[in-house]
C-alpha cells in the first residue's frame, strides 16, 4: 500500500500543478538557507578577530577564511537536518494544491475538499516546525551516546514526526480535527512506516527538495486507500 502511493506520486511529477509547487518549494529553500548561511556567517565574522598575532610566528591573518570556507561545509551537513522543519513547513503551505491535483486524477468521484488556507497553514509551518526543531535539537544527544544508530534515530524520530504531520492535514480536509485525529490513531503503525520513508530521502541533497511535493501527494493516496480499506469511503475508482 505505501510503495504503491508512492509509485503513484512519483509518476505524477510532470503534472504542471506538481511542478508549480516543486518550483516554488525549491526557490524557498534555497533562500531560506541562503539566509541561514548569511546569518550564521556575519555572527562568526563578528566573533573572531581579522588577525591574530603567535609568538615566533608572528600575525595570522587567514584564520577568518579558513573558518569561513570551514563554515560553508558544516552548513551543507546542517543542510540535512533544516531540510526536516523545512519540508514540513513547505507540506503545509502548498498541500491544498498537491492534494487537489492527485484527487482530480486519481479520485474525480470525490467533492472538492475545503481548502486550509493560507494564514491557517502558515500557523500549523510555524507551529509544527518549531516542534521538528525542538524534537531534533533533543534527539542530538541519542545521535551522540548512539553514534553508529544516528542515521536509524534519525529516520525514526522524524518518520513519526512527518507522518503524523502530513496524514493529519491530508485527513483533516476530508474528516475535520476529531476524524483526523481517529484515521491517524487508527492506522499509526502504516503513517509511521510510511513517514520513515519520507524522511530517509530527506538526509540526500538535491534529492531532498523533492519530499514535500511526493510526500504530500504519497499521503494523500495513503490517506484515500487506508480510508478505502477500513469502509469509511468508496473504493479507489483507479484502482
Amino acid at each position: 500500500m505505501i510503495f504503491a502511493s508512492v509509485s503513484r506520486a512519483l509518476s505524477q511529477l510532470s503534472d504542471p500543478r506538481f511542478r508549480r509547487v516543486l518550483a516554488l518549494g525549491v526557490g524557498l529553500t534555497v533562500v531560506l538557507l541562503v539566509v541561514v548561511y548569511a546569518v550564521f556567517l556575519w555572527i562568526l565574522n563578528w566573533l573572531l578577530p581579522e588577525s591574530v598575532s603567535l609568538p615566533w610566528i608572528g600575525e595570522i591573518t587567514w584564520i577568518n577564511d579558513l573558518l569561513s570556507g570551514a563554515s560553508l561545509l558544516l552548513m551543507l551537513v546542517l543542510s540535512v537536518f533544516l531540510m526536516v522543519p523545512v519540508a514540513s513547513a513547505f507540506t503545509s503551505l502548498f498541500l491544498d494544491d498537491v492534494a487537489d491535483a492527485v484527487e482530480a486524477a486519481y479520485y474525480p468521484d470525490l467533492t472538492p475538499a475545503p481548502r486550509i488556507g493560507f494564514l491557517q497553514g502558515l500557523k500549523d509551518s510555524l507551529g509544527f516546525m518549531g516542534v521538528i526543531v525542538a524534537v531534533n535539537l533533543a534527539a542530538l544527544i541519542l545521535y551522540l551516546i548512539f553514534a553508529p544508530m544516528a542515521p536509524l534515530i534519525f529516520i525514526a524520530v522524524n518518520g513519526y514526526l512527518l507522518g503524523r504531520e502530513y496524514f493529519q492535514l491530508i485527513a483533516l480536509r476530508r474528516l475535520g480535527p476529531e476524524g483526523a485525529r481517529r484515521a491517524r490513531k487508527r492506522n499509526a503503525g502504516t503513517i509511521w512506516l510510511a513517514g520513515a520513508l519520507m524522511a530517509a530521502p530527506l538526509t540526500v541533497p538535491l534529492l531532498n527538495l523533492l519530499v514535500p511535493v511526493v510526500g504530500a501527494a504519497t499521503f494523500t493516496h495513503l490517506y484515500h486507500r487506508l480510508e478505502s480499506a477500513s469502509g469509511r469511503r468508496n473504493p479507489d475508482p483507479a484502482r
